[in-house]
């Protein structure tokens, strides 16, 4: 892995390419505010990251050991820590200067995206696992249900991992190779094509692609 950045799901717009003629549809992710925190290397730590904070906090909010970790390494107080991890310690970055933010990527840059889905409350399997469910034609009375669960024979038990109706999205989820369609230092945003997981104002971790990096 190398440098990434964090930031917030603004919202979607869409920019027009006047050389291709075509629209795109973006995600504008806000990306000021990202912090150095701490440096970890593989003599002292067995491994070697950058840790970067963002999202101003108030201190007040946070309990004493994390009061202690912004102030044993000169941070300020943020909602949102990450570790970005490297192959060894040479490729770490200046961490003596200020983080990049926008400026860390260029347009046309492949990129992975990580968020957060929304959450969708209680859900039944045809919503939660796609299941087809069962006819709507007249006499039928099971038709959103998941059926028979257990086991008419031995073992007559329901099954570990057995989808079943329950809790719904906010999950974790990684949208692998979305481009850099536009890079604005001065506002501090980067819009990146193609949707994004998550509510607006929901945290993303934007690092460079590793399967593009790969080919």
């Amino acid at each position: 892995m190398s440098l990434g950045l964090l930031g917030k799901k603004v919202g979607m717009t869409r920019v027009f390419d006047k050389d291709a003629g075509i629209m795109i549809p973006v995600t504008v992710v806000d990306v000021k505010g990202n912090e150095f925190l701490q440096v970890k290397t593989s003599e002292t730590d067995g491994y070697s990251a950058v840790q970067v904070g963002f999202d101003d906090q108030k201190e007040s909010r946070l309990n004493a050991p994390t009061k202690g970790h912004f102030k044993k390494h000169n941070g300020t107080a943020k909602k949102l820590v990450q570790e970005f991890r490297f192959e060894d310690d040479s490729a770490l970055p200046n961490t003596e200067e200020a983080h990049p933010g926008a400026a860390l990527f260029e347009v046309g840059q492949v990129v992975d995206l990580i968020g957060t889905t929304k959450a969708k409350g209680f859900q039944g399997v045809v919503k939660r696992y796609n299941f087809a469910g069962q006819p709507d034609s007249h006499g039928h009375m099971m038709h959103r249900r998941p059926g028979g669960i257990g086991a008419g024979t031995w073992p007559g038990r329901v099954w570990k991992n057995k989808k079943m109706p329950g809790r719904h999205g906010q999950y974790r989820r990684t949208v692998q190779n979305l481009k850099i369609v536009q890079v604005r230092e001065e506002d501090g945003v980067v819009l990146i094509s193609g949707a994004v997981p998550g509510h607006k104002g929901s945290y993303v971790v934007v690092r460079p692609g590793v399967k593009a990096n790969k080919k």
